[in-house]
């Protein structure tokens, strides 16, 4: 059974089209149903529409305060019906209620090896630390900030003479990587649980 995923974003969408990529490979578990912005005119529309993807924008600033924006952007995604929704660069803080009627089926990608440097400006939180290694992690969404169980890590290395700009490049490649990879891991695992379970209905 092929999984159903929505992906949020907010920007240019470089890992949405890591895994509309991955999702174009009909050996892969997954199809991208439905890509919503928060911001118009942004390229990752673009990416979503020249693949076929059906696209919406649910423009944050056209609503007065959180609750309604979250309640349209609930809407959007329960009438897509995904089994995954995926936040590729989707820089809105949800709500914990939000986060709650998703439970278990929201997957999120930070530029940092979590639990380290949450939040923003994680590259330059690395290089102020003196780490050697950074890297990106995809994790299941909580409604604590860049919490949840870690679903996949790619570490990259710090080179001398780095800076944020030069960090955050190497790890948007592992990102990439690390997106699709994660996706499969984590459809394939509920697959596999779903299917162990219903060995046991009576």
């Amino acid at each position: 059974m092929t999984a159903r995923v929505a992906v949020l974003i907010s920007g240019s969408g470089s890992n949405l089209q890591a895994l509309l990529e991955a999702c174009a490979d009909e050996a892969f578990p997954a199809e991208i149903v439905k890509v919503v912005s928060n911001r118009p005119g942004v390229y990752g529309l673009e990416r979503a529409a020249a693949a076929g993807v059906r696209t919406e924008v649910i423009d944050h600033k056209a609503y007065e305060g959180r609750a309604p924006f979250e309640a349209a952007l609930r809407g959007s995604l329960e009438e897509a019906a995904p089994d995954v929704i995926c936040l590729a660069g989707f820089m809105r803080v949800l709500a914990a209620d939000f986060v709650r009627a998703f439970e278990g089926r929201m997957l999120n990608i930070h530029p940092s090896l979590l639990p380290a440097f949450r939040g923003l400006h994680t590259h330059r939180q690395a290089l102020e630390a003196g780490v050697k290694i950074a890297g990106c992690t995809v994790h299941v969404v909580t409604p604590a900030l860049d919490d949840g169980p870690i679903v996949g890590q790619a570490a990259v290395p710090v080179l001398p003479g780095d800076t944020e700009d030069s960090l955050a490049a190497r790890i948007l490649k592992a990102e990439h990587r690390l997106y699709p990879a994660a996706l499969r891991a984590f459809v394939e695992k509920r697959a596999a649980e779903a299917e162990g379970a219903s060995l046991f209905v009576v």
